[in-house]
């Protein structure tokens, strides 16, 4: 964060996190084709990784960032792994102290699987849901928010928190201020709102991304949704071309800005360092969160200011709300174009993708997804090591050299090649 210019009080990383989140891929393979796919022409060709494999990753995880690391179990979609397979990994990783999440498509999450995966530990999931994915029977974004709700139903009563991604793309940029008031009318479920502008990257077919689509629009639309100002130049995440994020309270289903005191944010964040808040437990939160807050003189009395100002302004709300608070947090991440890629933001990257050989920027794995999932996995297998062929799922003595794969079969066709056949079959009739 020094090195790139990034350190701040308000920085979260490298103070009370090393690292926002790891995306730990465990299969290639995806039930959807959506228009703006980070994933290669050649990721559904490649079969998945050994659970040893992803042991040894989920290890090298801890070893790298330590114990309450965000454990990011994805894919392509990781609900199309073997049932035991996936919660022996979500397992693994609470196992070892970190937080594991669930991110996924939700076609296949029913509630009898995500109960299983909280009884293993899965901490919270994340649903990404947007017209991407070309769902049928859905015309448009707002459509969509029937899918959202049968999805929240989903987690209701399993104490898991829900988050939601949205890609925001030309076509559904105009509608963003209304799911976002969707998310604040379910913030007793819906933790978190991340929308994820349209990157030129993977197979993807959508092209460059219009330019009115910026941080700074999204900003604006976020705020059209909430129906007031929020601070998202308070809190820092990593680099502040890529994350921005803002915090609010939903008290009566109108949203109020928390992190509106710049000054008070650093001195809380720099005081609660040591602490680590229950994400399933709102109570058990709120009750580390004062706890820390008691400890500190001047933070009382600076933050009973505060409270005594939010209390003033939403007084109304919290008599027809009988007291009751959510908390909604909004994120918007601005990830790079594979061939746009900049080096200070890999260097400041704080959402990592898990490798063979390490975690390494999001960005920079999805713009050379090829040369990490088509590389021979080396196995420990006895005395001496085998090699795993993620093309055809062997093992081998020796590491075989492979290449992209030519001529793959129609049904592993996704994005541009998809296309390019559907265009042939056309020509041909």
């Amino acid at each position: 964060m020094i090195a790139t210019g990034q350190w701040s009080a308000s920085q979260t990383m490298g103070r009370r996190w090393p690292i926002a989140c790891v995306a730990l891929e465990i299969t290639q393979r995806c039930n959807l084709d959506c228009t703006a796919c980070y994933l290669s022409e050649h990721a559904e060709a490649v079969k998945d990784l050994p659970l040893e494999e992803i042991f040894r990753r989920i290890d090298m995880i801890f070893d790298h960032y330590g114990r309450y690391t965000d454990v990011q179990v994805t894919g392509g979609d990781p609900t199309l792994r073997q049932r035991d397979e996936l919660l022996a990994i979500v397992r693994r990783i609470c196992d070892k102290g970190m937080r594991p999440t669930l991110f996924t498509n939700g076609i296949l999450a029913k509630r009898d699987l995500l109960q299983d995966l909280v009884s293993a530990g899965l901490v919270d999931v994340a649903f990404h849901v947007d017209m991407t994915q070309q769902r049928i029977g859905y015309d448009n974004e707002i459509a969509l928010n029937a899918l959202r709700r049968e999805y929240i139903d989903r987690t209701r009563g399993l104490g898991l928190p829900v988050m939601f991604n949205t890609t925001v793309i030309d076509g559904n940029f105009d509608q963003i201020p209304q799911i976002v008031a969707f998310f604040i009318r379910n913030s007793d479920t819906v933790r978190l709102a991340s929308f994820q502008l349209q990157a030129e990257t993977g197979r993807g077919v959508l092209g460059i991304r219009d330019a009115r689509i910026t941080i700074d629009s999204m900003r604006h639309q976020i705020e059209r949704g909430a129906a007031t100002p929020l601070s998202f130049d308070t809190a820092h995440i990593g680099h502040a071309q890529c994350n921005r994020y803002a915090m609010a309270l939903v008290i009566n289903g109108n949203a109020y800005d928390v992190l509106d005191d710049k000054k008070l944010y650093a001195e809380v964040l720099a005081h609660m360092v040591p602490l680590q808040f229950d994400r399933k437990n709102r109570s058990a939160a709120v009750r580390t969160f004062m706890k820390g807050v008691l400890t500190s003189p001047r933070l009382m009395r600076r933050g009973a200011v505060w409270l005594s100002r939010m209390i003033w302004r939403a007084r109304g709300d919290l008599v027809r709300a009988r007291g009751r608070v959510d908390k909604l947090s909004f994120f918007i991440h601005d990830f790079m174009s594979a061939c746009a890629l900049d080096r200070d933001r890999i260097d400041a990257c704080v959402f990592t993708a898990a490798t063979a050989v390490g975690p390494i920027s999001m960005c920079l794995h999805n713009a050379k997804r090829d040369t990490f999932i088509l590389h021979p996995v080396k196995l420990e297998s006895g005395k001496s090591p085998v090699f795993w062929n993620p093309l055809s799922g062997k093992i081998t003595r020796a590491p075989v050299v492979i290449g992209a794969p030519t001529g793959l079969p129609p049904k592993f066709a996704r994005g541009r090649q998809k296309r390019a056949l559907q265009d042939t079959v056309a020509d041909k009739r």
